[in-house]
C-alpha cells in the first residue's frame, strides 16, 4: 500500500517532504511524493530561492498517478506546507479523487501555519483553507500548540491546558471533522520538558520528552513527526500507542541532531531511531489545568 504525501520540498536541508518520504519510506511505505513548492532550502533561513507551484501542477501530477490505475492501492493521503492557498483546492480534490477508489484511505491534515517563534509564515488565505475546506476532509490532524489557536481561536499563548483552553480547542477540531486529532510541540507547565498529545473518542494522552536547547530553530521536526504518527496509526489502529512510538523516534532524532550541533535534521544519521527507538517514552492521560 503507498502514500499520497502532498506537500512542499527543499533541495538542501529538511522540511516537508523531504523530511516526511524517507521515514515512510524507513516504516515500510511506498511514497507518492507531490510537491506544492520547490525551495532552496527552508523560509528559517530567512532567504532563499524558488517558487510556489500552484494548484494546477499539483492536480496535473495526482491526474497523473490516477492515470497508472493504482489510486485503489493508496492508504493515505498526507498533506503539509501549501505555498499558496490554491493549492488547498487541488489537495482537496486529490483526496475525493483518493476516496473515490480507496472509500477506506485516510487523510492525515498537517495545517502548517507557523509557531510561536516565528508567528505565521504562509500567506494570506491559507489559514482559512486549512479551516473550511481540509480539515472537514480530515480523519487526522496534526497542528502544533500555536496552529491549535489559529484554527479555532481560542488563546493558547499561556502553557497549554490552563483553565481548560487546550480542551476547548481540541473540541473544537473534533466538530470541523477530524476524529484523531495529535498536538505537537506542546508548551506543559513543567520546565525543561516537550510534550506531544492525541485525543479521539477514546480520551486524551499525553507523553512529554526533555526539551533540547537548540540555539537556532530546526525545522521540519512536525513534518517528521506527522509522517511517523500516520505510519504508526495505520500499522496499529491505535492513537495512543502510535503517539507512543512517534514522540519516541522524534525525541531519538531531534537528540542525534543536539548532540551533531547541526541546524538540520540527522534522521538519514539516526535513522534506526525510526524502526526501534533507542528509548521508550509512555502517554497518560491528560488532565488540563
Amino acid at each position: 500500500m503507498a502514500i499520497l504525501s502532498i506537500q512542499s520540498h527543499v533541495a538542501y536541508g529538511y522540511a516537508g517532504n523531504t523530511s516526511a518520504v524517507f521515514p515512510l519510506q524507513r516504516l515500510g511505505y511506498e511514497v507518492w511524493a507531490v510537491n506544492t513548492v520547490e525551495f532552496s532550502n527552508h523560509t528559517g533561513y530567512g532567504s532563499w530561492r524558488g517558487r510556489a507551484l500552484g494548484g494546477e501542477l499539483v492536480t496535473e501530477l495526482v491526474d497523473g498517478i490516477a492515470g497508472r490505475g493504482v489510486l485503489s492501492q493508496c492508504e493515505a493521503v498526507l498533506s503539509g506546507y501549501l505555498g499558496e492557498a490554491g493549492i488547498a483546492l487541488a489537495v482537496k480534490q486529490a483526496v475525493e479523487n483518493v476516496k473515490k477508489e480507496a472509500p477506506d484511505a485516510v487523510y492525515c491534515c498537517d495545517p502548517v501555519i507557523g509557531d510561536y517563534d516565528r508567528g505565521v509564515y504562509v500567506q494570506d488565505g491559507i489559514l482559512e483553507m486549512f479551516r473550511e475546506k481540509l480539515l472537514p476532509l480530515a480523519a487526522i490532524v496534526t497542528p502544533n500548540q500555536f496552529e491549535l489557536g489559529l484554527l479555532t481561536g481560542v488563546d493558547l499563548s499561556r502553557p497549554a491546558g490552563s483553565k481548560g483552553a487546550l480542551n476547548a480547542a481540541l473540541d473544537a477540531v473534533h466538530k470541523s471533522g477530524p476524529k484523531t486529532v495529535l498536538v505537537t510541540s506542546l508548551r506543559r507547565p513543567r520546565g525543561g520538558e516537550i510534550g506531544m498529545l492525541v485525543s479521539e473518542s477514546g480520551g486524551i494522552w499525553e507523553v512529554s520528552t526533555p526539551e533540547f536547547a537548540f540555539t537556532q530553530s530546526i525545522a521540519g521536526g512536525g513534518d517528521l513527526t506527522a509522517a511517523v504518527f500516520l505510519a504508526r496509526f495505520l500499522e496499529t489502529k491505535n492513537a495512543r500507542l502510535a503517539l507512543e512510538q512517534t514522540a519516541s523516534s522524534v525525541f531519538g532524532i531531534m537528540e542525534a541532531t543536539y548532540k551533531s550541533g547541526q541546524r538540520e535534521l540527522r534522521t538519514i544519521a539516526a535513522q534506526e531511531e525510526l524502526a526501534a527507538p533507542s528509548r521508550h517514552f509512555t502517554s497518560k492521560r491528560f488532565v488540563a489545568g
